[in-house]
């Protein structure tokens, strides 16, 4: 019988985008009717799937930005990327300190933009990506981390954030203005996905501030001459919560160093 036939999640997957092919259509449908777990998980991936596209189509299409390419992260930082002050600037609010101020000095504000700029362009191109958000996934992450340690030089962890009913999706290498940057991506059962974005900085340590863009929110700090972006929706009280929690864990990481 055609419901029978095995059906693998990345048909299901395919199925979800539109992309099956069309003579394996009527066996996944067949295959969805009889087993109804399966057809929740697809309906739940569609019902995501649909709000992500809403959210996120202005950007989905659009050519990965020249600061997000791998090819980057063996070439020296260009000095026109920090000279696009104004620009950047005009992009992003940035706010003052959260409460939760770090130790040390307050970094310049083109620092902050430029920053935060390369890790909410990250951020948005792709949480839109229902199949492949991250390069691995969180069935691997003790392998994560300590890819994303190697490449990057500094002790990488990825936070535990179940406190803020967080799951972790999985991570990828990116570059970062100096050198690669480490990234992570979370979920909640609505479906709203956070991301943590990390790289070397120029600055030691710098308080918290806030940053938005268009629909999304973003907290920056730096500590121990690591730059952190969580981003998410536009919900300053929430990225506070859950940037208290990187902060403490990445903080302890750094001291097991």
């Amino acid at each position: 019988m055609i419901h029978d036939t095995p059906i693998t999640e990345d048909e299901l997957h395919a199925y979800v985008d539109g992309e099956l092919p069309p003579e394996r259509r009527e066996a996944v449908d067949a295959w969805l009717t009889a087993h109804p777990d399966d057809a929740a998980r697809v309906h739940q991936w569609r019902a995501m799937s649909d709000m992500l596209h809403a959210k996120y189509d202005s950007v989905a299409d659009e050519p990965i930005p020249a600061r997000l390419r791998l090819d980057r992260l063996d070439q020296r930082p260009r000095q026109w990327a920090y000279m696009a002050v104004a620009a950047t600037l005009a992009a992003f609010v940035i706010g003052g300190g959260t409460g939760y101020a770090l130790r040390g000095t307050t970094a310049q504000p083109s620092t902050i933009a430029s920053f935060t700029g390369d890790a909410l362009e990250a951020h948005r191109l792709y949480v839109v990506d229902v199949r492949h958000p991250v390069e691995i996934a969180a069935s691997e992450r003790a392998h994560l981390q300590q890819w994303l340690t190697n490449r990057c030089g500094w002790q990488v962890r990825a936070p535990e954030l179940d406190a803020q009913g967080l799951k972790l999706v999985g991570g990828r290498l990116l570059p970062g203005p100096t050198g690669p940057a480490s990234f992570f991506m979370y979920e909640n059962a609505a479906g709203e996905r956070f991301t943590i974005y990390a790289s070397r900085a120029s600055n030691e340590t710098t308080n918290m501030r806030y940053a938005t863009r268009d629909k999304d929110g973003a907290m920056y700090w730096a500590d121990k001459g690591v730059g952190y972006v969580v981003a998410g929706p536009v919900d300053k009280q929430k990225l506070t919560q859950v940037a208290r929690l990187v902060f403490d864990q990445t903080d302890q990481a750094a001291q097991k160093l």
